[in-house]
């Protein structure tokens, strides 16, 4: 079992360099291993591309040559760190492709809830008299992919709730005024997780005060779908939300429907009833697979009372206010914490 969780570890570390591009996928990596040595891996392309499995065979191809490589896939054991999948889809099914080539055996990290997938993918190769090994470091594995379980599962993307407050625990200033809290190293890191993520959401408030672009200005990487929740259509459309072009802008509103190239604006009937429930539906049937709401107090607190949020990211910074908009308040305790420069970042799962 040790040497099985040492190849998974590998896979997983692979499928995290799918993160930001995979969506809607799952992120996913894939070792073929042959007498204690590692021929092939790879891990999920960018969306429309090619699955880890295929990526891995088609490395031990290149280096072996496909008469030479078919030779070892008999004798050969793959590691993927979730189950291959079983149907067509943009991409022909995984198992199938293992059953042709005739691997020895197969090991999995765990289950792939979609239901065109779910055991079917383990039963197929356990037809084709493969030798299976299931549930290899799977809660670590079922970690790595929470984004794409929970839209399986409860048909809404995974929701990372994000902000700053003071050391007294405040998140804003009363009268309206910008001041920033986080350091320049928790910006970038921000930056990071906007790389990673589908969408980014702000409430009007926030969208008036700090006039946000919502774009990855200092990572690498795509910038996330821009969300606005603007009841009444308040902001302005030379803010900067309006002004740059990165990637979609969705408002969600209480007055029109109107899809112009990147602007979308959708209305949603009463308004106020079910706000964040009905947001992040609409935001399923698009295909959005996780989403960091960034604020203000008011938004986050919407979805922390509606009990739909997964993950929060919280940092601390070095002043005390005295006064201003107090944070909002989880009903869980930090799960970990650390340091990112000279300010303190705490991580909160719901469950």
């Amino acid at each position: 079992m040790q040497i099985e969780e040492q190849y998974i570890k590998r896979c997983l570390d692979l499928a995290l360099l799918g993160a930001g591009t995979v969506s809607p996928n799952p992120m996913v990596g894939a070792v073929i291993v042959y007498k204690d040595e590692i021929i092939g891996e790879g891990y999920t392309s960018p969306y429309g591309g090619a699955h880890a499995e295929v990526n891995a065979i088609n490395n031990a191809i290149a280096f072996y040559g496909e008469s030479e490589a078919k030779i070892l896939f008999k004798q050969s054991t793959v590691y993927v760190s979730l189950e291959p999948c079983a149907h067509h889809g943009k991409t022909p099914p995984c198992a199938d492709m293992l059953v042709a080539y005739q691997f020895k055996k197969v090991v999995i990290g765990c289950l792939d809830p979609f239901a065109k997938v779910n055991g079917l993918g383990v039963q197929r190769l356990k037809d084709a008299g493969i030798e299976i090994v299931l549930g290899v470091l799977e809660k670590e594995c079922q970690f790595i992919n929470r984004r794409f379980f929970t839209r399986i599962s409860q048909f809404r993307p995974y929701v990372i709730l994000k902000w700053a407050e003071t050391k007294d625990g405040f998140f804003a200033r009363l009268d309206n005024v910008q001041k920033w809290i986080s350091n320049e190293a928790s910006k970038q890191l921000v930056h990071q997780w906007r790389s990673e993520e589908d969408a980014i959401l702000v409430g009007t408030r926030t969208a008036l005060v700090d006039n946000p672009a919502l774009t990855n200005r200092l990572w690498s990487g795509k910038s996330p779908k821009r969300v606005l929740i603007d009841k009444n259509l308040e902001v302005s459309t030379n803010s900067n939300l309006f002004l740059a072009k990165d990637s979609d802008l969705i408002i969600f509103n209480a007055l029109k429907t109107d899809w112009n190239k990147h602007l979308k604006y959708i209305q949603l009937e009463n308004f106020d009833l079910y706000l964040p429930q009905n947001i992040l539906y609409q935001l399923y049937l698009m295909d959005v697979q996780s989403i960091i709401i960034e604020g203000g107090a008011k938004t986050i607190k919407q979805f922390v009372e509606a009990g739909l949020w997964d993950e929060a990211r919280v940092f601390v910074g070095n002043e005390n206010w005295s006064e201003g908009i107090q944070s909002p308040k989880l009903p869980v305790r930090e799960i970990k914490s650390t340091l990112v420069g000279d300010n303190e970042l705490k991580t909160f799962f719901k469950d």
